[in-house]
């Protein structure tokens, strides 16, 4: 089956940013990825002037806010790090039984790249859609993080409408609808292991390599 990857935009992000960050981001998809009846909730953000939407479930909203706090005791343990989080979609299949399993096979037909640059704050170098951004010497703490504040925005934007393009133009690998209960298509979220400083394409190609990914769902 054909799975379809979107990689998201890098966001350069503080620690105390990355739950709205990614509320806002992991519901947009899920939402976009809703089966049947929902009950839309608008949300506005806490830190940022957008308003995005979550489907209206609670076992779906504690599984992501599960996720996200997971993510940031990671990121606790490795600071200053890019970092990148995996949500997928997958199908469920049946295998032919073996001497050793008759699990049921997932099968990915869709996944999204969340990338985080989460940095301390003096490490920060805060960037437009074309270039760095040239901070004055003169100029206050309060005003530099208004001034990054507003780029964070603007690339938090541009990736929800990053989003909403994917979703739009690709439509062809979405498998049926299947006869199951849950407000979406099955689906995953990987964070990067306790082990490494990074999620990268050699922990993705593991995950292909042995069918049976380490995470939670």
């Amino acid at each position: 089956m054909n799975c379809e990857v979107c990689s998201l935009k890098e966001l350069e992000v503080e620690y105390f940013e990355i739950r709205e960050v990614l509320r806002c981001i992991l519901h947009t998809i899920v939402f976009h990825r809703a089966l049947g009846l929902v009950r839309p909730k608008d949300i506005d953000s806490e830190l940022f002037e957008i308003t995005y939407v979550q489907c209206g479930d609670a076992e779906l909203e504690k599984k992501v806010e599960e996720k996200i706090n997971q993510f940031i005791g990671w990121v606790e343990k490795h600071p200053n790090k890019k970092s990148q989080i995996c949500l997928s979609f997958y199908e469920v299949k049946s295998k032919q039984p073996t001497w050793f399993s008759n699990k049921p096979e997932r099968v990915y037909w869709e996944q999204w790249h969340i990338n985080l640059n989460v940095q301390h704050p003096k490490a920060l170098t805060i960037k437009s859609h074309h270039s760095k951004v040239v901070v004055d010497p003169g100029v206050s703490a309060l005003e530099e993080r208004t001034v990054r504040r507003a780029a964070l925005e603007a690339s938090l934007r541009e990736v929800l409408f990053q989003i909403i393009k994917f979703v739009n133009e690709k439509k062809d690998h979405i498998p049926p609808i299947p006869n199951i209960e849950g407000v979406t298509f099955p689906y995953e979220i990987t964070l990067p292991s306790s082990s490494d400083s990074s999620f990268g394409m050699d922990m993705f190609k593991r995950m292909l390599q042995t069918g049976h990914p380490g995470m939670l769902s």
